[in-house]
């Protein structure tokens, strides 16, 4: 008997809109880079893009060209390349691709855009609230291109953010200005700056509020939608373009939750996925979820571009905050209470950690995290051991064996739980 046809998710419109948006913003980085008609600024994904478009620079973001390398799988090459020139294997696999990829001259922006090589920035800003691998990444391409590097050196381990925090990180971000006053050959307007948090604010309240359509039964859309879609919210927080995109995508999703159209065609389980993505597998665990009708309804990662922070009252003390808030940059209890958290909020019936390689500050399952959080919240725990973009690290066999196991488990803790509601 032949096996019944898959019934493909309904197409998120708003993503054609999307597609358009990352490829002029690349587009004007490459004409900038090109003509020198303005100043270009390389920015870590968490750092202070907001004193960067209030001096006018164009910003770029590495992390997002090496999840592009990871996505289009054209990481490899590059982690080799890298790891031949002395980047050690077990470092960040984002910093060993784009970096190796660097020096192989090669980009997925040229098959994407028809764009050769990336922008030369004329600054580096960095915040190491991810890793110090950032500060690292940065000065590897300070030394290459011979500009001036600056950036935040910020806490680890955060408990309650307190004002000694802020404060801190506020005052390296002041101290940035003056030298990003002589690169842009401008000083750096207040109003602008404030109209820009006003913006980031924003962007960070409709991308919330994106995800959070997810919380209803059947979720709209997925972690897998949510990596794509969060494109605009890392290289464009801060511009009017990025918040008139999301106010679209909103409506779509609103749209969807009131038709009923789910991510995944016949949801029974919902999961949380803390940790990175594996780039070059997304669509494969994509699959894999949907033909178990499982949907990954909400993530670490995709929410780590939310800062409610943001006050353009207080410009650089609430940047200070929202990037001292950062999940990675907290506690493990902090961690765990966020998690407990989001699992409620989503009705997730089941947590997976994503143990990436090259990525520990991003895997929270190595200090028995998830043996807590399941004796806490009663739910099952499954670790998938993988990288963000190193795929030898990465085996679809025993990935999609575990996922399958633990779905079936899920099922037998739905079963035991309807049996005991049908005894009451």
């Amino acid at each position: 008997m032949p096996e019944p046809e898959k019934k493909r998710p309904v197409p998120i419109k708003s993503v054609e809109k999307m597609k358009k948006l990352m490829a002029d913003h690349f587009l004007e980085l490459d004409r900038a880079a090109k003509d020198r008609s303005r100043k270009i600024a390389w920015c870590t994904s968490v750092g202070p893009a907001e004193i960067l478009r209030a001096m006018d620079f164009l910003v770029y973001f590495p992390e997002n060209h090496g999840a592009m390398l990871g996505a289009t799988r054209m990481a490899n090459a590059g982690i080799e390349a890298a790891n031949a020139a002395g980047y050690s294997p077990d470092i960040c696999s984002y910093l060993t691709a784009d970096v190796g990829s660097y020096m192989k001259r090669q980009t997925p922006l040229a098959k994407a855009y028809g764009i050769a090589s990336i922008p030369k920035p004329d600054v580096l800003v960095y915040n190491t609230n991810q890793c110090r691998d950032v500060k690292d990444w940065f000065s590897y391409y300070a030394r290459e291109f011979g500009v001036p590097i600056t950036g935040v050196n910020t806490y680890r381990s955060v408990g309650p953010v307190t004002s000694t925090h802020v404060q801190a990180v506020a005052g390296q971000m002041r101290e940035m200005v003056p030298l990003l006053e002589r690169v842009a050959g401008k000083t750096l307007d207040p109003a602008r700056l404030e109209e820009t948090v006003t913006l980031s604010a924003e962007c960070s309240r409709l991308w919330k509020a994106v995800l959070d359509t997810a919380a209803t039964r059947p979720a709209p859309l997925n972690f897998f939608d949510g990596t794509i879609h969060m494109g605009p919210a890392v290289v464009m927080r801060g511009t009017p373009e990025a918040n008139d995109y999301y106010r679209e995508l909103l409506g779509e999703m609103r749209e969807r939750t009131t038709g009923g159209v789910a991510a995944v065609e016949g949801e029974r389980f919902r999961i949380y996925w803390d940790g990175m993505p594996v780039w070059g597998k997304l669509r494969e665990l994509s699959d894999i979820c949907s033909g178990l009708k499982t949907t990954v309804v909400a993530s670490t990662y995709c929410n780590s571009w939310i800062f409610e922070a943001f006050d353009p009252k207080e410009p650089f003390e609430s940047m200070a905050r929202a990037y001292t808030e950062l999940f990675i940059v907290r506690s493990d209890d902090v961690k765990e209470d966020y998690i407990a958290r989001m699992v409620k909020k989503f009705s997730a019936d089941g947590i997976v950690f994503h143990d990436s390689k090259t990525c520990p500050n991003n895997a929270n399952n190595r200090y028995a995290m998830p043996q807590r959080l399941s004796e806490r919240l009663k739910v099952p725990t499954l670790t998938i051991f993988a990288d963000l973009n190193d795929l030898r690290c990465y085996s679809a066999e025993q990935t999609r064996t575990n996922i399958e196991a633990f779905v079936e488990q899920l099922s037998q803790n739905r079963g035991a739980t309807d049996k005991r509601s049908l005894s009451v």
